[in-house]
């Protein structure tokens, strides 16, 4: 699907929230500036999430937790190259934990990631027109 702006790329991602269970991953890909974290803002908005807007990419601190009708766990991998040094995070306890676990630069943790995830691929087009691919393993 084609978004026209930040606010339809994040409806997409609050639709998609409301879609999803305690303990789903959402593995989001795209270049920088593709709508990685505002796509996560509608899913945080779409959770309950208080102040979605407040939401921001968590590149230094790598991982973000958020309260909302279901706990929503922000990691950005952006920074992070040795996957040695991304297993130490502990990322596990987050992918199969009882929150909504949304990662950024899913691609750095492929062989971490469950079978069963929501992949979301966005891609800048011109201006803020963003392409959104969706596609759910999780059945």
């Amino acid at each position: 699907m084609l978004t026209n702006s930040a606010r339809e790329t994040m409806l997409v991602g609050e639709r998609l929230a409301k879609k999803l269970f305690p303990g789903d991953v959402v593995a989001l890909y795209g270049n920088l500036g593709s709508g990685k974290t505002t796509f996560t803002k509608g899913i945080g908005k779409g959770l309950g999430v208080k102040n979605p807007g407040r939401i921001n990419s968590p590149t230094f601190v790598l991982i973000k937790e958020y309260q909302g009708k279901i706990p929503l766990y922000h990691l950005d991998l952006y920074r992070m190259s040795d996957l040695k040094a991304i297993e130490n995070l502990a990322i596990e306890e987050y992918i199969y934990g009882d929150g909504i676990t949304v990662i950024e630069w899913a691609e750095k943790i492929k062989c971490l990631l469950p079978e069963k995830l929501i992949s979301v691929r966005l891609k800048a087009k011109f201006g803020d027109k963003r392409e959104v691919l969706v596609e759910d393993s999780r059945h």
